[in-house]
C-alpha cells in the first residue's frame, strides 16, 4: 500500500509540473526555449537556481558527507561565495556586453572559430556527466526504496523520469524552468526544514543540545589545517572558488538563467544573493547530517554515506515525514536535470549546428531543436545506466573529482581570454583543451610519487586550468589583440 502510494504521490508531482509547463509555455519559441526572451524575474531565477545548484546531490551526499568529513564542507561553500561574487562583477558584465545567447561565443569573438567549438564541447561533455551523476543518484533512491518491489527495472524507471522531463521542457525551455525550478526548490527546502524539525523532536534534544553533541563527535569541525592534506582548508576555499567559476560562471546551464533576466544590474543582485543563501542552506545540510549521524546512532542503523538520509527517512521515520522526503527528494532531482538538458541542446544547437545563422527558417529551427532535445535525452539515458554500473558510494565527490578533469581547459580558455590580450593559433587550442586534462589525470595518479606526503585534491581543477592557460600562451604568436 505504501509503495503505491509513493508512486501515486510521484505521478501527481510530475501531473503538477506539466501543468506550470502548460500555463508558462504558452507562445513560446526558440528565443523563449533559449534565454527566456530576456524577461525572467531575478528574484524567481535566483531562488530557482537554489535547486540547481543544490540538486539530489547535495540532498543526499552532503548530509552523508559529515561522516566522514564533518562539516569540512563548508570550506568549500566559503569558496562558493566567493566565485560567486566574481561571476557577478566579472563575467556577467561581459556577457551582457556581448549580448551573448551562448557564453562560448565570447570565445569566437576573442580568439577564433575552433576555440569557440573547443569550449562548446568541453561543456557539453562537463555538464552532460555532472547532471547525469546527479540524476543518477536520485533515479537509483527511488528504485532501490520503491520500485524494485514492484519488480519495476532500472532502465524503465530511468526512461520514465526522463520522458517527464522531455514533456514539461519541450516547448518552454528556459522560460518554464525559472517557474518550474521555484516550485522545486520551495518544496525541497521544506522537506530539510521538516525533517530536521522531527529529529530534533524524536532526540528531544534542542538547538544548542544538537550542536554539544555533535561537538563531542567532532563533526561540527569545520577547518582542516594539515598542509599535506587534500581537505587542507586553502585549498578547498580556492577549489570551492575555482568550482563556482567553472560549474557556473563559464557553464552554460547556468549562465544561459541568469542571462534570461531583464538587466545586467538585476542578474548581479541574482548572483550574489545566490552566493549568500546557498551558504546558509549548506550549512543547514549539514547541521542535518549530524542529526542524521545522532538519530542512526541512538537506532542502531549502520548506513552511511549517501544510503544513510533515505535509510532514516523511509524506513526509520513516521509515514507522513517519508512522503515529505519523498517529494522533497524528487524536487532535488528535476532542477539538476532539466536545466541540463535544455542548456545542453542550446549549446549543441547554437555552437555546433549554428542555429542562429540567418540561414535557418524558424520552422526549421524549431524543429531541429525538438530532435536535439530528444537526443540530449537518449544520452542522458546512456550516461545513467555507466554510472549505475559504477554505483560510487559518495557522487558528490566524484562529481566534484571529474569536473576538475572537464572543466579546466574552460577555465584556462577563459582567463586566456580575459587577463590577457595575446592571439592564439586557433587551430592548435583543441590540442591544448585535451592535452591539459591528460596531464592533469597523470599527475592525480602519481602524485604520491611526484609530491610525497603533499595531496592533491580539488585544487586539480586549477592546476588543469593553469595547464591550459600556459598551453594557450605556448601557441600564441606574440600579437596583441585591439
Amino acid at each position: 500500500m505504501a509503495t503505491k502510494l509513493f508512486l501515486f504521490i510521484i505521478i501527481a508531482y510530475f501531473a503538477l509540473l506539466l501543468w506550470v509547463a502548460y500555463r508558462t509555455g504558452k507562445g513560446s519559441d526558440n528565443d523563449s526555449f533559449f534565454i527566456g526572451n530576456r524577461k525572467s524575474n531575478w528574484m524567481l531565477v535566483a531562488f530557482g537556481m537554489i535547486g540547481t545548484s543544490l540538486s539530489g546531490v547535495t540532498f543526499v551526499s552532503v548530509p552523508g558527507f559529515v561522516g566522514k568529513d564533518n562539516f569540512g564542507y563548508l570550506q568549500i561553500t566559503i569558496g562558493y561565495v566567493i566565485g560567486y561574487i566574481t561571476i557577478a562583477y566579472v563575467l556577467l558584465p561581459l556577457y551582457y556586453r556581448l549580448k551573448l545567447t551562448s557564453i562560448y561565443g565570447y570565445l569566437q569573438q576573442r580568439m577564433g572559430q575552433l576555440s569557440y567549438k573547443s569550449g562548446a564541447w568541453i561543456f557539453i561533455v562537463s555538464r552532460l556527466v555532472g547532471a547525469t551523476a546527479r540524476l543518477f543518484l536520485v533515479v537509483n533512491i527511488l528504485q532501490v526504496s520503491i520500485l524494485d518491489s514492484l519488480g519495476v527495472p532500472f532502465i524503465a524507471t530511468t526512461l520514465a523520469i526522463l520522458t517527464m522531463i522531455i514533456l514539461y521542457t519541450y516547448e518552454g525551455g528556459v522560460k518554464t524552468i525559472v517557474w518550474t525550478d521555484t516550485l522545486q526548490t520551495t518544496c525541497m527546502l521544506l522537506g530539510l526544514v521538516i525533517c530536521t524539525y522531527y529529529m530534533l523532536s524524536h532526540l528531544d534534544i534542542n538547538f544548542g543540545e544538537s550542536l554539544r553533541m555533535m561537538s563531542e563527535k567532532g563533526y561540527t569541525r569545520v577547518f582542516n589545517t594539515d598542509i599535506n592534506s587534500a581537505g587542507f582548508f586553502v585549498k578547498q576555499v580556492l577549489a570551492g572558488a575555482f568550482i563556482t567559476l567553472t560549474m557556473t560562471g563559464i557553464d552554460q546551464e547556468m549562465m544561459q538563467k541568469s542571462l534570461s533576466v531583464t538587466s545586467l544590474k538585476d542578474s548581479q543582485k541574482n548572483m550574489v544573493s545566490l552566493g549568500f543563501i546557498l551558504f546558509g542552506v549548506i550549512l543547514l545540510f549539514l547541521y542535518m547530517g549530524g542529526l542524521l549521524y545522532l538519530f542512526g546512532a541512538q537506532e542502531g542503523i549502520e548506513a552511511t554515506g549517501d544510503k544513510l538520509f533515505p535509510e532514516i527517512a523511509l524506513n526509520h521515520m513516521p509515514f507522513y515525514i517519508s512522503i515529505i522526503f519523498l517529494i522533497a527528494l524528487i524536487s532535488a532531482l528535476f532542477p539538476s536535470a532539466d536545466g541540463a538538458m535544455t542548456a545542453l541542446t542550446s549549446s549543441l544547437c547554437i555552437d555546433v549546428f549554428g542555429l542562429n545563422d540567418k540561414s535557418w527558417e524558424a520552422k526549421q529551427k524549431e524543429k531541429f531543436r525538438k530532435k536535439v532535445h530528444l537526443w540530449v535525452a537518449f544520452s542522458f539515458l546512456m550516461m545513467v545506466l555507466l554510472f549505475k554500473w559504477i554505483d560510487d558510494n559518495s557522487m558528490i565527490g566524484l562529481i566534484l573529482k571529474l569536473a576538475g578533469f572537464t572543466y579546466g581547459p574552460l577555465l584556462g580558455l577563459f582567463a586566456f581570454g580575459i587577463f590577457t590580450r595575446y592571439k592564439v593559433k586557433d587551430r592548435l587550442v583543441p590540442y591544448v583543451c585535451i592535452a591539459s586534462p591528460v596531464i592533469s589525470f597523470v599527475i592525480d595518479k602519481y602524485q604520491g610519487f611526484l609530491f610525497g606526503d603533499f595531496r592533491i585534491g580539488l585544487e586539480l581543477l586549477i592546476i588543469n586550468g593553469m595547464l591550459t592557460f600556459i598551453g594557450l600562451w605556448m601557441i600564441s604568436d606574440g600579437k596583441v589583440t585591439k
